[in-house]
Order: structure tokens, then C-alpha cells, then sequence
């Protein structure tokens, strides 16, 4: 059973109180399918659909797709029902109840209208309400894993932001009937987005994006519409002419509404895009949609957290000391991998290598982020532990010779941090770094001399040396307080969990 809606949010929004809106609306449009209680139940089933697309980029749970599913045919069913119902509606606005041509239409959409009622009763008859109401109840408990007006939402808005402005461009090129529609439908998204995910955001923008949807949304029907009379050779060649015209008009004051607020310099774009992330704030947002999709799947996060720190203590420390050429994007991919290494791991732990490398390919990248980049995590993913990395490895394909030599050192980076908490028991709380004499000294508080941890560090470490052709010494921090106060102050503002 879904939460009691009035306890779970007192604002009209979330999940569950959608999910529940969702069985009173069907009650209502039950009764006699009329305008508004089909425009209601529709928008309770649209809301519940929007949060599922946007949880879908960073939540892999099935229920998601299960419920957009379990939705769908009596949104279409409905969708069909209220769209002859506005245009009856615009024949109404659009004339006088002495034209011909009005009472031609209303009687025909009337009878049509008739039939699609029916249609949307047996939809309604077949629609699953039980399993609507568990699967809704199972997906608002996953809901509050993503904090709202957060760094994740804000990243999805940008990319709907992105994709509707994208189609505005395309729109105003080609002045389409099929430009404008997709332009509505761009625009609604991010619309739903917002509304869903930016509240303190869309409180300031719902008036403008509501008068936007509506004035695309009437472009559409009045574009319909226009077919509908171009069809019917019912209607006398004058009377078309007539009636085109005035949709026309009515058209144009539509378009003209949107041009006013959407072009020049103080278009309502330039406003959107200043309140969404850039520059270092869109980077932490792409990291961060990449973390959350991985907390959704990882059984063990701190043990992740406390490998990513140590792999970028060492790839601070190697970029220091010029052993490796550092650059700020194999950073990023060490710290993604570190993130997501373990992902193959929320089914079992057979195969997990191969199915993490797999999962992470098949993620659609951030923003900022290319497919080869995100198929370079999922490779140094691939070996934090197991067998060695081969240039002929199937998880090389599409990589050039120079990004292969410069993934390794990077994989030998992971796969020794790894090894570090490789039991995940947490026993080795931190790292110390020191290079001296041409070798790298790494001390971990906690190691034991002699250890099965010491052990699987001496073999994990080969990587790292054989591709930086350094020597590596790993050793207990020492006891005496002298030589871990000097090791420390060595390592300064670099240690792991600091």
C-alpha cells in the first residue's frame, strides 16, 4: 500500500502523493469522463512518469520502467479522449453558433468523443491499480536517496535545458509544424524536471514555463486543427479558406508570445542556463550523477569511498614527483573508476569484473564526459584486482595505442589503493606517502608487517612499477613517534582520509 500521502509531503509533490492522486483521479474520471477530471488524472499520471524518467538515468531498479509501463496505455487512451475534447473546445472559442461549419464539427468530434469514452473506460477497467500502488509504495522509499535542489537534479535539468534549447534552435530554423511540437515536447520536459526536482528554482520559473507549454501546447492543437478542416471536403472551399485564417491568426499571436520571451538578450534561456551548473560546479555534478547511480548498486560504499581517496592520494603524489604525466582528465577517470569500481557486485561477486565493466559502458556519459572516456573507467574498473591488463584486451577496443599507455599506470593506481582495503574490513585507516632515494615509500596506519593484507599489497603493487618504473616499498606506519611525526610532515595535506 502506498504511504498516507497527507503525512508524507504536506506540498502537494513527491512520489508517493502523485502515486495516490493518481487512484483518486481515476475514481473521479470514472464517473463521466469529462474535461477536467481526464486533465487531472493525466497529470497525476504524467508527474508519476516524469519522476520515473528522471530517476532512470541515475537508479537502476526495473520498477521504474515497470511503472512508466503499467501507465502507459491508459495515459495514451486518455490522451486521445482529451485531445478531442480541446478541439472542441477551439471550435467553440474560434465561432458563432450560426456557422455551418461549428455545428458540422462539434457533431463530429461529439460521436468520436463517445467512442474514445468508451475506450478510456475498458482502459481504465484494465489498468492494474494494486500493482500501481506497490510499485509506487517500493520506488517513493528510493526517492530521498537523491536529495532535491542537489547537485544530481541539477545536472538532469541541465541536460533537459540542453536538449529543448537544441530543439528551439531547430524550431525557429525550420518553422515546422514538427519543430514546434518537438519544441513543446523539449520544453515540458525540462518544465517537468523542474517542477519535479528544482522546487525553489521552478517557483521562480513556473509562470514563464507555464505560459510557454500553453502557448506551444496551443500551437499544436491549432496545428491539428488545421488538418482536421483541411480532411473533412464537407466543408465548402470559402468556408475553409475562413476557417484557416482564423487558426492562422490565432497561430501566429502564439508564436509571436514565445519570440517576445525566448529571443534576444534577455531571453528566458540566458536566466535558465545562469541558475544551472558550469564550469567546476557542472564537473562535481557529473561526478556526482556517476556516484549516485553507483550507491544504487554497491553493496559496500565505504569501502569505495576509502579506495578513491587513497588512489587520488597516490595520483597526487606520483604528479608531484613527475613519475607520471599528470593530466586533470585521467584524474577524473581514476576517481570515477575508484567510484564505480565495485558496481559488478550487486548481483554477486562471481564475475564482477567483467559485469562492472559492462554495466559502466552501457551508462550514457555526463556532461562533459565522452563515450571513450567513460570506456576508459570502465576498463581501469576492470582491473582493480585480477588478472593483468593486456594490449589485446577486448577491453581496449576502440582505444588508441597512446590513451592504452596512459591507462595503465592509472589502473596499477587503483589496483594498489584497492589492495589496501581489499578485504574490506577498513583495518588500514590511512595512508602516508614519501618518495625518497628514488623510491616511493607508502605507509599504511593499521598494516601489520606480516599479513595476508601485506601480502596482496607486495603482488598489487607490480603494475604501478613495472609502468612507472619506479620502485614501490609498502610498510606498516611505524610505531615511534618520532618517525611517524617526520613521515607525516612529509606528507602534508596529502594523506588518504585527511
Amino acid at each position: 500500500m502506498l504511504p498516507d500521502p497527507k503525512t508524507h509531503d504536506k506540498k502537494k509533490a513527491g512520489l508517493a502523493y502523485w502515486a495516490h492522486r493518481v487512484l483518486e483521479e481515476c475514481d473521479k474520471a470514472n464517473q463521466d469522463f469529462a474535461p477536467d477530471p481526464v486533465h487531472d488524472l493525466r497529470v497525476a499520471i504524467r508527474r508519476c512518469r516524469s519522476m520515473a524518467d528522471g530517476f532512470l538515468s541515475v537508479d537502476p531498479e526495473p520498477a521504474w520502467k515497470q511503472m512508466k509501463k503499467l501507465g502507459k496505455p491508459l495515459f495514451g487512451t486518455l490522451g486521445d479522449l482529451r485531445d478531442t475534447q480541446v478541439m472542441s473546445e477551439w471550435v467553440s472559442r474560434l465561432s458563432e453558433a450560426g456557422d455551418p461549419v461549428r455545428h458540422f464539427l462539434l457533431h463530429m468530434l461529439s460521436d468520436k468523443e463517445l467512442a474514445l469514452r468508451a475506450a478510456a473506460q475498458e482502459a481504465l477497467r484494465s489498468f492494474d491499480r494494486k500493482r500501481w500502488a506497490a510499485l509506487n509504495a517500493k520506488l517513493a522509499r528510493r526517492t530521498g536517496k537523491v536529495p532535491l535542489e542537489g547537485s544530481v537534479f541539477q545536472h538532469l535539468a541541465l541536460e533537459r535545458w540542453m536538449e529543448a534549447h537544441a530543439l528551439h534552435r531547430q524550431a525557429l530554423r525550420n518553422r515546422t509544424q514538427a519543430g514546434y511540437h518537438q519544441l513543446r515536447i523539449g520544453i515540458k520536459r525540462f518544465r517537468y524536471m523542474a517542477e519535479n526536482f528544482l522546487p525553489q528554482r521552478h517557483e521562480k520559473w513556473a509562470s514563464d514555463l507555464r505560459d510557454l507549454q500553453d502557448a506551444l501546447g496551443e500551437v499544436h492543437d491549432l496545428d491539428v486543427f488545421r488538418g482536421v478542416i483541411r480532411e473533412h471536403r464537407e466543408i465548402k472551399g470559402e468556408d475553409r479558406e475562413r476557417w484557416q485564417k482564423k487558426i492562422a491568426e490565432e497561430r501566429q499571436k502564439r508564436l509571436d508570445l514565445y519570440r517576445e520571451k525566448m529571443l534576444g538578450k534577455n531571453s528566458l534561456w540566458h536566466l535558465w542556463r545562469a541558475e544551472l551548473p558550469s564550469g567546476p560546479s557542472l564537473e562535481k555534478a557529473a561526478l556526482d550523477k556517476l556516484r549516485t547511480w553507483s550507491s544504487f548498486l554497491d553493496p559496500d560504499l565505504g569501502h569505495s569511498a576509502h579506495v578513491t581517496r587513497i588512489a587520488l592520494q597516490l595520483y597526487d603524489v606520483l604528479s608531484q614527483h613527475h613519475v607520471l604525466n599528470s593530466r586533470p582528465e585521467c584524474r577524473r577517470i581514476l576517481e570515477a573508476a575508484g567510484i564505480m569500481h565495485d558496481v559488478g557486485r550487486s548481483k554477486c561477486t562471481d564475475g564482477h569484473l567483467k559485469r562492472g565493466y559492462r554495466m559502466i559502458c552501457k551508462l550514457k556519459p555526463p556532461l562533459g564526459w565522452s563515450d571513450e572516456e567513460l570506456r576508459c573507467v570502465a576498463a581501469v574498473a576492470r582491473y582493480h584486482r585480477g588478472g593483468l591488463p593486456q594490449t589485446g584486451d577486448s577491453y581496449f577496443v576502440g582505444l588508441s595505442a597512446k590513451r592504452r599507455s596512459e591507462l595503465l599506470p592509472v589502473m596499477g593506481i587503483l589496483r594498489l589503493a584497492n589492495a589496501f582495503d581489499s578485504a574490506h574490513d577498513g583495518k588500514i585507516t590511512r595512508i602516508f606517502v614519501e618518495q625518497r632515494d628514488g623510491i616511493l615509500n607508502v605507509y599504511g596506519q593499521g598494516l601489520e608487517e606480516i599479513s595476508p593484507a601485506a601480502e596482496r599489497l607486495a603482488r598489487a603493487r607490480y603494475l604501478l612499477e613495472a609502468t612507472c618504473g619506479l620502485t614501490i616499498r609498502i610498510r606498516p606506519l611505524p610505531t615511534k613517534p618520532a618517525a611517524s611525526s617526520r613521515i607525516a610532515a612529509l606528507t602534508t595535506g596529502i594523506a588518504a582520509g585527511s
